[in-house]
């Protein structure tokens, strides 16, 4: 992509009412836009991050054995007051009356799944069922700040299962906590899974991924040596308390970003809206249902805060927007563009005519992982550099390629 003809170029200031440093960075560097508190656009190349990280969900929920569709962002208010949440849930959701009629946009979708089985759903042989999609959630968030990491919209993943037992649940939620653990480890983030209450979605004890952060609003208390960690709301250990779970290590205290939460509801939800199969002794029976979301927004300004130093953005390699950043200097560098297209490598090529020094200061803004540069002085050759190192190469055109 020619940076001359792409949509949303950086700035020079962020807005002074956006404090965080994801905001900072992703607005500046023209990955995002601010249409209001908590209302935000993704321009191209958050557009492109955004579409890298539900990839890696993507592959990496896919192999849960569960399918993808697509459900509706307009609900009407029977729906939810079959589960009671129409009441329960009012502080945070959108709700309005057209008409004779109440709606409310899509808060999240257990109800809207669990309809769906009731229509699909009469035996054993039909569970277990698992369904996803990616799309967009609504929240009346009476504190819509921290930039992209806490908004009114945003996208989600949310994933769906029902089945006939509680232990046949059990076995793919703690499938799911792995999945969700290797699509962490692909962004080059180390979560921790923290015990967790339910808030409106259940009275259960749940599990949050929580990434420790400094910038975090969440506070976690985790164990030194071991996976042990719960939310402040639910724990009652105090910091440098032996470890309840592995008794050698000792809590600590950190701030952290939820990246992403995980629910067993059992049968509660089914019982509430009647979605029954007929078991292998031939009982009508509920099934158990489970929901597991991701927040993909909320990844890309998660990462930002975790990854970055003064001059911008460090993105990790898997979901950079793209994977090199080539700034020309003479113009030999279109012929280097185009060899490096043909080689199927994904680049941002920065040709307009305007300063080195700026070009420089904006490919360390936006981040992209490895900056080439091609002028007189590199005599043929190309410069390599990796946005988290100091250190440049020259290389030739090949060596490039077998690198990124």
């Amino acid at each position: 992509m020619r940076y001359s003809k792409l949509f949303g170029k950086t700035k020079k200031e962020a807005p002074k009412d956006e404090v965080s440093t994801n905001a900072k960075f992703l607005m500046r560097g023209g990955f995002i836009d601010k249409l209001m508190s908590g209302s935000f656009t993704l321009l191209p190349l958050g557009y492109r991050v955004k579409e890298k990280i539900e990839q890696i969900v993507r592959e990496e929920i896919n192999k849960t054995d569960a399918s993808e569709l697509l459900m509706p962002l307009l609900h009407p208010k029977t729906i939810w007051n079959e589960t009671g949440r129409w009441d329960k849930a009012k502080e945070v959701m959108y709700q309005f009356k057209k008409g004779d009629k109440e709606y409310a946009l899509s808060f999240t979708h257990e109800e809207i799944v669990l309809d769906l089985a009731r229509k699909y759903v009469s035996s054993y042989k039909d569970l277990p069922i698992k369904v996803y999609h990616f799309s967009t959630k609504f929240r009346d968030e009476p504190r819509a700040k921290s930039g992209i990491l806490r908004g009114r919209e945003f996208i989600m993943k949310d994933l769906y299962s029902l089945h006939e037992t509680s232990s046949d649940l059990d076995k793919y939620y703690f499938e799911v906590a792995e999945a969700y653990k290797k699509v962490f480890k692909r962004m080059n983030l180390d979560v921790k899974i923290t015990e967790a209450p339910g808030g409106v979605f259940t009275d259960n004890v749940t599990h949050e991924f929580q990434v420790i952060c400094e910038t975090g609003e969440d506070t976690v208390y985790y164990c030194d040596r071991c996976e042990f960690s719960q939310n402040k709301e639910i724990t009652k250990l105090k910091e440098e308390d032996r470890c309840p779970n592995c008794e050698q290590g000792r809590i600590k205290i950190g701030r952290s970003i939820e990246v992403g939460n995980i629910f067993r509801f059992g049968t509660s939800y089914s019982e509430k809206m009647g979605v029954c199969y007929i078991g292998k002794n031939g009982q009508k029976q509920y099934v158990h249902f489970g929901s597991y979301g991701i927040g993909i927004t909320r990844l890309i300004g998660a990462v930002v805060e975790l990854f970055n130093d003064k001059k911008g953005i460090i993105w990790p390699k898997e979901i950079a927007p793209y994977k090199v950043h080539l700034i020309g200097l003479n113009k030999k560098a279109d012929e280097a563009y185009q060899k490096l297209l043909d080689q199927e490598i994904e680049v941002l090529y920065d040709d307009r005519d305007v300063s080195a020094g700026e070009k420089f200061a904006d490919a360390d803004l936006i981040g992209i992982p490895v900056r080439l540069v091609i002028s007189e002085k590199t005599n043929g050759k190309i410069e390599y550099k990796e946005r988290a190192k100091e250190v440049t190469e020259l290389l030739d055109l090949e060596e490039v390629v077998k690198r990124v």
